[in-house]
């Protein structure tokens, strides 16, 4: 059902709004509306423009609690607003200390491990870099040449050329390695490797050893370096987890002062000669609001005015659906058509009894009733899932259809139906012949819902006031005395009684067909509208026309689509009896392991048919004739109550 909504203000000196959010508001569930321009009638109104002094703390909150590892930590509320910063302060502090030596630690193995990779393909070399480096009489340039290069390279190696190169590693691409000259042939030799294209590379001063060692004395101090970080990412942790609790009090407390101090956007401030003070203004639910006026009674510090019939200049309330904890699940199909709204009828328990009770119509098996309402429901238990809840409710009208049709895992031979077999149940009728009895259920249970759905129709319209479509329209009075009678007149043919004479016809079958045709003028007079229509007579006819053939379009599409309910129950019973005769059944030597795997194939396939189909029946057969779903969701500024 939907609550039903007061629109109030709450007014007091502006230094008391963080205490009413703190001691009352957050008691309550209410939607606040921007007070500035919801009270239009009130003069010198201001808005707020401090800026929040929790959203900082909050957010460092937030990452120290992100870095807690998985446990089940007690969040420790005791601490007040001035400990709750400092905490919050003074953790900042000390971590942002570690993330920069962290930081630093990690530049330096940056460092380092460049250097290694600068030094590593001259590893095969076996020369001191220090001594090399400081030769007074020759001169040594490491470097990388390409392949092609070096091929030409070794041409001037084998000629005149007083130099020595080493090779190092090599790849696809480049040799690593260094040439020795002379000083007093350094010059020549650097003009002929530079026409090669040596790319040289320098090392920083300090090195001793060969490269070999030098490598593994860079490697040596980045495994120093790698267990400094962890024991710094040791103390973080240590940090954090030493406040554990407390920081997880620290977040809930700084998000509901955070929430409240929001507020401010919502509310307006009226500044007088002397004080200055605050408006709230917003809806809440009836019941919240007689125990909040209950609550404020005795506090003169806080003023409260309940306004009535709001909606009228305000705009419509919000929704909010309240139902019980076994039609909960299925508020979900409602959110996905559209909310209720205020003036409409909640939907949710219709659609919970109708959805389940034709799911279980067209699935009916005993076995994967049961393991659809087992699963589904732990599910549901563990994860809170909807769906899982929807699904669970679902499979106990499985079970329960199964034991009327005599299915347990697709095996029709081990109980009774109870009442009969969907792919055996025959009925004759006239002109028509023999035809499977549950096409003709399915048909007259559409037409019965189809009856209902137009009741529901006729009080959301006498719920908003609008006599046109309550009397007049199709889903109305007039489509009701029409769809119904004629229902009446095709059971009594069916059935073999007299059907009603040709004056009741005219009168119950046309007359209804004239307030189709004349809803508008109609509608214009009982509402006392001074409205002419537009349009010609000849384009009033033949709009009217059409309208009148879609109309009874959607009669009979409405009512044969009910067909797939009779469609569904006897394909299941037909796809099982594929499953049984695959597994050997028939042959008296059961293959178990097929048996399984058609049951949960059938079980999973169809049933996620079933369910679209369900869910397809609800919103185009039956929503299509009573329900809207123009509400707007009711969001509260604190969702601590729930």
């Amino acid at each position: 059902m939907i609550v039903k909504m007061k629109f109030l203000s709450i007014s007091g000196p502006r230094t008391d709004i963080d205490r009413v959010c703190e001691v009352y508001l957050s008691k309550y569930e209410m939607q606040l509306e921007n007070a500035v321009t919801e009270l239009k009638t009130t003069d010198n109104l201001l808005p707020f423009v401090e800026v929040n002094p929790y959203k900082d703390p909050l957010a460092k909150a937030e990452q120290f609690v992100q870095l807690l590892p998985e446990g089940d930590f007690h969040a420790d509320l005791s601490l007040d607003k001035e400990a709750v910063i400092k905490l919050v302060r003074d953790m900042n502090h000390d971590y942002l200390k570690l993330v920069e030596k962290k930081e630093l630690l990690k530049k330096e193995k940056d460092n380092l491990t460049e250097k290694a990779n600068v030094m590593e393909p001259f590893m095969p070399l076996e020369l001191d870099i220090g001594k090399v480096m400081k030769y007074q009489y020759m001169q040594a340039r490491f470097g990388r040449i390409s392949i092609d290069y070096y091929r030409r390279l070794e041409k001037y190696l084998f000629g005149d050329l007083n130099v020595l190169f080493l090779d190092g590693t090599r790849n696809e691409n480049y040799v690593y390695g260094c040439y020795v000259a002379a000083n007093a042939d350094i010059s020549k030799v650097d003009s002929i490797f530079n026409s090669l294209h040596f790319e040289r590379i320098t090392f920083e001063p300090g090195y001793m050893g060969t490269p070999a060692v030098v490598c593994e004395d860079l490697k040596q101090s980045i495994k120093e370096i790698n267990q400094k970080i962890r024991e710094v990412d040791k103390e973080i942790d240590n940090l954090v987890n030493s406040h554990a609790s407390q920081l997880l009090g620290a977040r809930k407390i700084l998000e509901r002062l955070s929430n409240n101090f929001d507020v401010r956007k919502k509310a307006a401030r009226v500044e007088e000669e002397q004080s200055e003070t605050y408006i709230l203004c917003g809806w809440m639910g009836e019941e919240d609001v007689e125990a909040l006026l209950k609550e404020t009674e005795k506090d003169s510090r806080v003023f409260i005015m309940v306004e009535e019939n709001r909606e009228k200049y305000f705009g419509n309330p919000p929704t909010k659906l309240k139902n019980p904890k076994l039609f909960k699940p299925f508020e979900m199909f409602i959110r996905m058509y559209g909310l209720p709204a205020h003036n409409e009828l909640d939907p949710t328990m219709f659609v919970a009894l109708t959805y389940t009770f034709i799911f279980g119509a067209m699935f009916g098996d005993v076995g994967q009733g049961l393991c659809l309402f087992v699963s589904g429901g732990l599910l549901y238990l563990i994860k809170k899932v909807n769906l899982a809840g929807i699904i669970s409710i679902a499979g106990l009208f499985s079970t329960f259809f199964g034991f009327m049709f005599g299915s347990i895992f697709g095996f029709e031979d081990i109980i009774e139906a109870q009442w009969l077999r969907p792919t055996e149940a025959m009925m004759n009728l006239p002109f028509v012949g023999q035809l499977n009895a549950v096409f003709v259920i399915a048909i007259a249970f559409g037409m019965v819902l189809n009856l209902l759905v137009m009741i529901f129709n006729i009080l959301n319209a006498a719920k908003a006031h609008d006599l046109e479509n309550m009397l007049f329209s199709h889903n109305g009075l007039a489509g009701f005395v029409f769809y119904g009678f004629l229902v009446l007149t095709i059971v009594l043919f069916m059935s073999g009684h007299t059907v009603p004479g040709n004056v009741l016809l005219i009168i119950f079958l046309g007359g209804p067909v004239l307030c189709f045709i004349f809803k508008e003028p109609l509608g214009n007079l009982v509402e006392k509208r001074n409205k002419k229509i537009e349009e010609s007579k000849g384009m009033f006819i033949v709009q009217a026309f059409f309208e009148l053939f879609e109309t009874m379009l959607s009669y009979f599409s409405n009512t044969i689509s009910y067909v797939r309910i009779g469609a569904f129950a006897v394909s299941h019973a037909a796809m099982m009896g594929v499953v049984l005769m695959l597994s050997g059944v028939s042959e008296g030597h059961t293959n178990w392991v097929v048996m399984v795997l058609g049951n949960i194939f059938v079980c999973g396939l169809e049933g996620l048919v079933v369910g679209i189909q369900v869910l397809r029946l609800e919103y185009y057969e039956m929503f299509s004739r009573f329900y809207k779903g123009s509400g707007r969701e009711f969001k509260p500024f604190n969702e601590q109550s729930k």
